[in-house]
């Protein structure tokens, strides 16, 4: 297990605009997270995760397959943090035990579900390959260009938070198999 190599940060504490951000989080919500607390060192990084986040939850894609989406993501990244949280949020958006970990394998028992995880992984792993066949495979399958371009933010998002995570250092309270 490894250690924290950055620490939360109070709004007294964070620089600049970040300790604004912060105040507002907790002045709203009551309390702030430890990767957004964490974040706070750069008051640039903060408020561009804060914006992103905020769009993503305004996309096409159905919640419960935007968690699928976010979970095959996170076991490729392998923040278990990420993955713990997305487990719980897709447990919360209906999704079983099956689908949870169907989507850590990369894959769905829905055909096109899993065009759309295929192709979540492929922009996270090797977007310098993907072409036309790929983006005509997840239209074939009825995915709108919308929900294709709307992929990219999801994966981003998660590449974002992941690779953060395991800089930082947080790691999840409890360890799920």
């Amino acid at each position: 297990m490894s250690t924290r190599r950055l620490t939360a940060l109070t709004p007294d504490q964070a620089p600049g605009r970040a300790g604004e951000l912060l105040a507002d989080i907790v002045e709203r919500h009551g309390s702030v997270g430890e990767m957004v607390s964490t974040m706070a060192h750069s008051p640039a990084l903060l408020d561009g995760y804060l914006n992103l986040s905020r769009a993503m939850k305004r996309v096409k894609i159905p919640r419960a397959l935007s968690e699928k989406l976010s979970l095959a993501v996170q076991e490729w990244i392998g923040c278990g943090t990420c993955r713990e949280a997305h487990r719980a949020a897709g447990r919360a958006a209906g999704l079983t035990e099956t689908d949870i970990e169907l989507a850590r394998q990369g894959t769905s028992t829905d055909p096109r579900e899993a065009a759309l995880i295929g192709l979540a992984l492929r922009v996270l792993a090797e977007p310098g390959s993907l072409g036309d066949e790929d983006v005509a495979e997840v239209r074939a399958h009825g995915w709108s260009d919308r929900v294709v371009a709307e992929v990219v933010g999801v994966v981003t998002l998660n590449l974002l938070t992941g690779a953060f995570n395991l800089l930082a250092g947080i790691q999840p309270e409890k360890a799920e198999g």
